[in-house]
């Protein structure tokens, strides 16, 4: 009676096209209101520096007053015994000259332009109040947008079921089909694709992997063949797995038909599961006949094709005698995510926060014995990880920057259902709401990239699939090691002084140059340490030896000629290449440092190219006197 009472619920039919319109539409306005929040971040800071600014200025008035005071009292006698107040002391009586009246007037300013900045500070605020609104509504117009984008699986099922049953009637088959999870939720787009795929997989277990009900007799296997069909949520991916319990693949006939259309060689180390993948490959079949059933002559490779299309992948295994598995993944279609920033070197990426299980800070000295050869696995919290570097996972050239660190460095912990993998970066650059913008068909063969976003300030910044790249270096680490491993064992030895980044020491009571010059160091590749002056330079060098020291003369507590004269007189660091970088290019300062051991001096400014170049000609010369 209730549900007669309650008026039907009103539908309305929307192009799909015009709905994809809308989705865009509403990521574009949070990328311009990221780039807003952006400049308001910028307007705070400015103001947080004009604040400063005004405190300095009226400090420097309050002293310009004190000295004009001081000044013009001595001259108050003399005036007023000209002016007739003879009776009235200098003390008891205000005389106000130009200059007084100037100070005082800006007073008067300084104390506006702080009335000024507050006003500004309240605008701000208010600005941000407002941009943090308006980001709830826009995530909530998103979410909305996305769920009329998002159907359930279930709906898909009759259709599969329907196919299961006639392909098992026509060939004389008991099958039973089972779906696990059906009411898990996927993108329109992706479900009606992933249809066919889907149709075609079901009749090829129906007619080659279920066994005819006496062969399942014969073997103790019950008569009725069970094929499975689950899915599930996985980080970014949606993972659909179809098991059946048939007689597997045979992987002689499919080693065979490898050899024989020149896939492999005869006599190649392949593992099973790599044998396995030939399927996957245009034309590859190993039915003897072609039927109306399953095949037609198309093989796997049509459906494996349909989801590299879609920017999934798709891996077979599989148990003679037990059934075989196909592990298909596909990517949840979300537009707008929460991501984390993360460094590696000069280069900013996201990482979808869905697929980070935890962050941990690791100190520089537990890594580097990690890094080691034979290390253990990284532990936390009772579970074993395989500790990687960023940099080596997207082999960008990037070295884990561990010398001269003294803070503890962020290790993100990734785990799936196959692999737990802890990934160092070189800093956090704290989590966002990002938008989400596909790579285009170029980029789709690219493995561990899932889309691209647009920073606040205009920057594009690729976002990782971290999962998939563990994945696709798992899958190869076997083939790409194993022959090698004993030939590159006897050359790491040899090698390893020459592979090491050069350490470098900047020495400069400048923030500005030490960070100017770190950053270009660190972005040819090199490994940096600073000393903010010479006594904190010599106590650094007591526990690192660098691969050379640049140095500058005028600093507090010890000069750089008092530094030089210390490491040519220390037995240890007596050979360590000195660069002298100074704005003293005198021929005085030059002589004296040359007369130290000094091995190059330098003017300020410095060529880039010149100190690069200088650098690596000292290093590898020092290198080659060592051995």
């Amino acid at each position: 009676e209730a549900a007669s009472r309650r008026a039907p619920q009103e539908l309305v039919k929307v192009p799909a096209d015009l709905l994809e319109g809308l989705v865009n539409l509403a990521g574009e306005t949070s990328i311009f209101r990221g780039r807003v929040e952006q400049q308001v971040s910028d307007v705070s800071f400015t103001l947080s520096e004009m604040e400063a600014t005004i405190d300095r200025v009226r400090d420097q008035l309050r002293r310009l007053d004190t000295e004009t005071q001081a000044q013009i009292l001595s001259r108050y006698q003399a005036e007023a015994e000209r002016a007739g107040y003879e009776d009235f002391d200098p003390l008891e009586m205000d005389r106000h000259s130009q200059l007084q009246q100037l100070s005082r007037a800006l007073f008067e300013s300084a104390s506006d332009l702080l009335d000024l900045k507050e006003t500004l500070a309240a605008k701000n605020r208010d600005a941000e109040t407002l941009l943090l609104q308006q980001a709830r509504v826009n995530t909530e117009l998103q979410e909305g947008l996305m769920r009329t984008r998002m159907v359930p699986f279930d709906r898909l099922v009759p259709r599969l079921r329907r196919i299961v049953r006639q392909v098992a009637g026509e060939l004389g088959k008991q099958v039973e089909f089972v779906v696990g999870n059906a009411e898990g939720e996927m993108d329109r787009t992706v479900l009606e694709r992933i249809v066919a795929p889907l149709e075609h997989m079901l009749r090829n277990a129906v007619d080659h992997g279920i066994e005819p009900t006496a062969v399942r007799r014969d073997v103790g296997k019950p008569e009725t063949g069970t094929i499975r069909l689950n899915l599930v949520r996985e980080g970014g991916d949606i993972v659909l797995t179809l098991d059946d319990d048939g007689g597997g693949i045979r992987l002689d006939a499919v080693r065979r038909k490898a050899i024989e259309r020149g896939m492999m060689d005869a006599d190649s180390d392949l593992t099973d599961h790599e044998i396995l993948q030939f399927i996957l490959e245009a034309g590859f079949s190993t039915a003897e006949k072609v039927t109306q059933i399953s095949g037609r002559g198309v093989g796997m490779d049509v459906v494996h094709s349909e989801v590299k299309q879609l920017g999934g992948s798709m891996s077979i295994d599989s148990v003679v005698g037990q059934g075989t598995r196909f592990t298909i993944r596909l990517p949840f279609t979300v537009s707008v995510n929460r991501a984390l920033m993360v460094l590696s070197g000069e280069d900013l990426y996201a990482i979808p926060l869905n697929t980070i299980e935890g962050i941990v800070r690791v100190s520089p000295y537990e890594l580097e014995a990690y890094y080691a050869p034979d290390a253990p696995r990284f532990e936390y919290a009772g579970q074993a990880y395989e500790l990687k570097y960023l940099g080596d996972l997207l082999n960008n050239g990037q070295q884990p920057k561990l010398v001269g660190q003294s803070l503890p460095l962020p290790v993100i912990l990734v785990r799936s259902s196959e692999h737990a993998v802890a990934v160092q970066v070189d800093s956090l650059a704290g989590s966002r709401e990002i938008v989400v913008k596909s790579l285009g068909p170029q980029f789709a063969g690219v493995h561990g990239i899932s889309g691209a976003t647009i920073l606040g300030d205009g920057r594009v910044v690729v976002i990782l699939d971290l999962l998939a790249t563990i994945r696709v270096l798992h899958a190869h680490l076997q083939s790409q090691l194993t022959p090698r491993l004993a030939s590159r064992q006897v050359a790491i030895s040899e090698e390893v002084e020459v592979d090491r980044p050069p350490l470098v020491m900047v020495v400069d009571d400048s923030v500005t140059v030490r960070k100017v010059t770190s950053r270009l160091l660190e972005r040819n590749g090199m490994n940096v340490m600073t000393a903010k002056d010479g006594v904190d330079a010599i106590a650094q060098l007591q526990e690192h030896k660098p691969d050379i020291m640049l140095l500058d003369i005028e600093m507090p507590r010890m000069d750089g000629f008092e530094v030089a004269t210390l490491v040519r007189h220390d037995e240890r660091l007596k050979d360590l290449p000195i660069i002298m970088i100074t704005s003293r290019t005198g021929e005085k300062h030059r002589e004296r440092a040359m007369a130290i051991g000094v091995n190059q001096y330098l003017g300020k400014p410095y060529q880039e190219s010149l100190l690069l170049d200088t650098i690596a000609q000292l290093v590898d010369s020092h290198r080659i006197k060592r051995t």
